[in-house]
């Protein structure tokens, strides 16, 4: 009987169904969806190039260390930029998967890259609170709307445009990116005539903070620090690339063309960005204004459009429009940004995904929080320690673009999957963990000034560096967990498989063969499961033995099962709580400290009063956290477990009834067929003692008769004993001679040579008849498949084997006849399934029950041409019965 295929496990909600608005959020992008032209997502991908962000680093930079080594810093880091955003621009087209997919196979594994989907979040979330925060400056400035308001206003505005994902988006950058480049463009040509000599102040300009024109070793270090932070923008470009179709002979050129320009050809516009905001800021410097104002873009559009027109109104209107035109082209993509990163990072931390939409509005309420917060009065430290976090990452997943998948160290493709990947890969981790170490400390100073200034670029050396070592170190062998391809889910890739847990349809480079449940499922399916535990790489021994080894047995019976393992988890929780905490109190700090000119109270020991009082709540909300998951983890284990045991009891069910049936219909075919067989029986035997009356062939035709009416008997006799349950009477016995007394009978089966190799002295525990009848039917079927050979073949051969294996001996009967096919050996064991024209299929069914009933199991191996062994494992007797004789 069939086992019924299982209802689907998972149904989400339709709006994670609907791939307008999901977007593929955390899988691989399906040709099918990849319907837009080259053209269409390198202008959406450029789209996100509108940030003011760049000019107000520009502005920082250049205020603070002067024109040449901020012209210097941005042409150093631009180059950077782009050589570093082309290889990841590249594969992220050629694969179709945004940056989450790709660092988790380009060296970091399926856990591993979730700290670098918190990191790339974080990016998305600061640089739209910063962008958020100059659209609520020009509302104040044009039409005096307090700033919370504003701040409220451009968080909001964005989540209608940005719900639909890439399919709005791309609408919106296709009608906007004409008039924004325009309105971009113009005010600077207008300087360039009207105001030559502006130019000229912005060239000679020396910084506040060097009071040098010339090139200063440290301020050009600090200068390229704070701009480095933009090496992860490629991440928001190759969230579009990822939608490019797939290049062919035809679309090559466009392709290619969208690949540069979208991928790293974004900094060529935006070094040219950040230029243009030293400039303003030090026109901006030059009217009378602050130095605060002049980092504000809209007080640099001002300036700038007043070279354009000479009405006030007119002028403010134009940069004001500007300003937000800009907010919305880049806010959309980096909220759209946001959602992915959240979605990969909760996805894999929760095993659960509300959606893309959830985490697009999540993303925008941090964003807001962070206006709120004052952000853009902590620009430069904010982007200065943000830089070499980002560095390191970029470090790692360089060198495996670059250097080891080209040497074929690693892999040449990206693998994304869960089932296919492991959790933590130390090439791209170790990089960036000793990266980020390194760069850090060296930032606070401790490693000197130069050290502190050069810290983001050492970052990068160094994080690349560590893992091309350990990539060679390795062989490249943690970057996959188990083979990629499964014989299940076919060879054409564009083919559309059904995921057997959600039920939904997905092309074969998103799916993967689960062998928990033992059927395809998807990606996204894949990722949130949360009842295999990674059954697909890890065995079930494995995970028992590695638990509560931490102190050695003698200790840990002395306390509660798995106690250390849980103290290090709450450990780990606490320390990332008392992070999180301890960076909101420090920035709070740095926003409410007035400076040392103004009296106030000592706020630094205020709030470190604070933080060590929070400690305790931290400490049971640690212990909080892991309980509940542990209570999680074991309702899901024992839901596995039950669903298991519910399984197996429905398979002896299903077995037991079909012996039953087997069992009444041979007890009536046995009563009906016994009286007429014997009858036949004893009538040939009559004709044969009559041999007067009968010739040769006559006699002939009586012994065939007589045969089948034995053979029908013997069936019978199979029949009977395969419905009852098998009784064994164990007594000791010394396998080796055993088999030796058995040798005459077997022999005399079959003409096929017997050999022997009896290597085990071992007393066994069971019932000798029983165990006979096993041994008699292995034997006659390697036999006869040694018969079947053709005529032309080497020597037929049966050997008996026999082995000491720790707490068990081996039993191993092998042959070198024509063996079986694959699906033959997984069907060896049913009842009634035979190959052979004149077969019952009972012997080997009835084999492995009475092998069972000893307390032992049946292993088979075959290959068509090549022959077939069967190993008998058995345990063995007890130590004081082992010299019985």
């Amino acid at each position: 009987m069939e086992t019924p295929d299982l209802p689907a496990l998972r149904s989400y909600h339709s709006w994670i169904a609907n791939e307008t608005l999901e977007d593929y959020s955390l899988r691989y992008t399906a040709r099918s969806f990849r319907r837009w032209s080259p053209f269409v997502i390198a202008n959406t991908a450029l789209g996100g190039i509108s940030f003011l962000a760049l000019e107000t680093i520009g502005a920082s930079i250049t205020l603070s260390y002067g024109f040449m080594n901020a012209g210097l810093a941005i042409l150093v880091v631009s180059l950077f930029i782009f050589v570093t955003s082309l290889p990841i621009a590249y594969y992220s087209s050629k694969y179709g998967i945004d940056l989450d997919l790709l660092t988790r196979g380009a060296g970091f594994g399926y856990i591993g890259s979730t700290i670098t989907s918190l990191i790339y979040a974080s990016f998305t979330f600061i640089f739209f609170a910063l962008e958020g925060a100059i659209m609520a400056q020009a509302l104040k400035i044009y039409a005096d709307v307090p700033l919370v308001l504003g701040y409220i206003v451009s968080s909001l505005v964005i989540i209608p445009l940005t719900l639909m994902g890439i399919t709005m988006i791309s609408r919106l950058q296709m009608v906007t990116q004409p008039l924004w480049l325009g309105m971009m463009i113009l005010p600077f040509v207008m300087i360039a005539v009207k105001a030559p000599d502006d130019i000229a102040k912005w060239v000679d300009f020396a910084g506040l903070e060097t009071g040098s024109r010339g090139f200063d070793v440290l301020a050009f270090g600090a200068a390229v620090s704070m701009m480095c932070s933009l090496v992860v923008q490629i991440g928001e470009q190759a969230d579009y690339l990822r939608f490019l179709p797939e290049k062919t002979s035809a679309n090559r050129l466009g392709w290619w063309s969208a690949v540069i320009s979208a991928g790293p050809g974004w900094i060529v516009i935006g070094g040219l960005k950040i230029l243009a905001g030293g400039l303003l800021a030090v026109l901006v410097l030059g009217s009378g204004l602050p130095r605060p104002a002049a980092l504000e873009p809209i007080h640099m559009y001002i300036v700038a459009y007043g070279h354009v027109f000479q009405n006030p109104a007119l002028v403010l209107f134009c940069a004001t429009f500007f300003v937000l035109i800009s907010q919305i082209k880049i806010n959309v993509t980096n909220a759209y940004a946001g959602s992915l990163a959240w979605s990969n990072f909760f996805s894999r931390v929760t095993h659960y995904h509300p959606g893309r939409v959830v985490w697009l509005v999540f993303n925008i309420l941090i964003s807001l929080l962070l206006m709120l917060l004052g952000i853009f009065d902590t620009l430069e430290v904010v982007l200065a320690v943000y830089s070499n976090i980002a560095m390191a990452w970029v470090g790692a997943i360089v060198a495996d673009l670059l250097v080891l998948k080209p040497l074929k160290v690693s892999p040449s493709f990206i693998e994304f999957k869960r089932a296919h990947l492991h959790d933590i890969n130390p090439v791209g981790c170790g990089g960036m963990a000793l990266g980020s170490l390194v760069s850090l400390t060296a930032f606070t100073g401790v490693l000197g000034p130069l050290m502190q200034a050069y810290a983001a670029p050492f970052s990068f050396l160094i994080a690349f560096l560590t893992a091309t070592l350990i990539g060679f170190a390795t062989g490249g062998r943690y970057y996959l967990a188990r083979p990629p391809v499964h014989p299940s889910l076919g060879s054409e890739p564009s083919a559309v498989l059904r995921c057997e847990i959600c039920d939904h349809g997905y092309e074969r480079d998103d799916m993967a063969y689960c062998s928990f449940y033992e059927r395809p499922i998807c990606s996204l399916c894949c990722s949130l499961d949360a009842h295999c535990h990674d059954a697909c790489k890890k065995s079930h021994q494995d995970l028992e033995s590695s638990r509560s080894r931490y102190f050695g047995g003698g200790f840990t019976r002395r306390i509660a099962p798995h106690m250390p393992q849980r103290l290090l988890k709450v450990a780990g929780v606490l320390i990332a709580l008392s992070v999180v905490t301890g960076a909101l109190f420090l920035l709070t700090y740095r926003l409410i400290d007035p400076g040392e000119d103004v009296p106030h109270l000592d706020n630094g020991a205020l709030l470190l009063r604070i933080f060590l009082a929070l400690l305790p709540l931290l400490a049971i909300s640690a212990w909080w956290i892991v309980l509940a998951n542990e209570s999680r983890e074991l309702a899901e284990r024992n839901l596995v477990g039950s669903l298991e045991k519910l399984y197996e009891t429905r398979e002896e069910l299903t077995r037991s009834e079909r012996l039953a049936a087997l069992g009444q219909l041979t007890a009536t075919v046995s009563h009906e067929l016994r009286n007429p067989l014997g009858t036949l029986a004893t009538s040939v035997a009559v004709l044969q003692r009559a041999g007067g009356m009968a010739g040769e062939r006559e006699r002939s035709e009586l012994d065939r008769i007589q045969r089948n009416v034995r053979r029908c008997v013997r069936i019978i006799d199979d029949l009977l004993e395969f419905s009852r349950r098998p009784n064994v009477t164990m007594v000791p016995l010394a396998l080796d001679a055993w088999i030796v007394e058995q040798v005459a009978d077997l022999r005399a089966l079959s003409p096929v040579a017997l050999e022997l190799e009896l290597r085990c002295d071992r007393m066994i525990e069971a019932d000798g008849e029983r165990l006979r009848q096993v041994l008699v039917n292995l034997v006659q079927n390697a036999m006869q498949a040694v018969l079947e050979r053709p005529e032309a073949s080497p020597a037929g051969w049966v050997r008996i084997v026999t082995a000491c294996e720790d707490e068990s001996v081996r039993l191993t009967v092998a042959d070198n006849g024509v063996g079986m096919s694959e699906e033959a050996s997984q069907r060896l064991f049913e009842p009634l399934f035979s190959t052979k024209p004149f077969g019952l299929g009972l012997g080997l069914a009835l084999v492995r029950r009475l092998v069972e009933r000893h307390g032992g199991r049946v292993v088979v191996a075959s290959r068509p041409g090549d022959g077939t062994r069967v190993d008998i494992f058995l345990p063995a007797a007890p130590a004081e019965h082992q010299h019985v004789a």
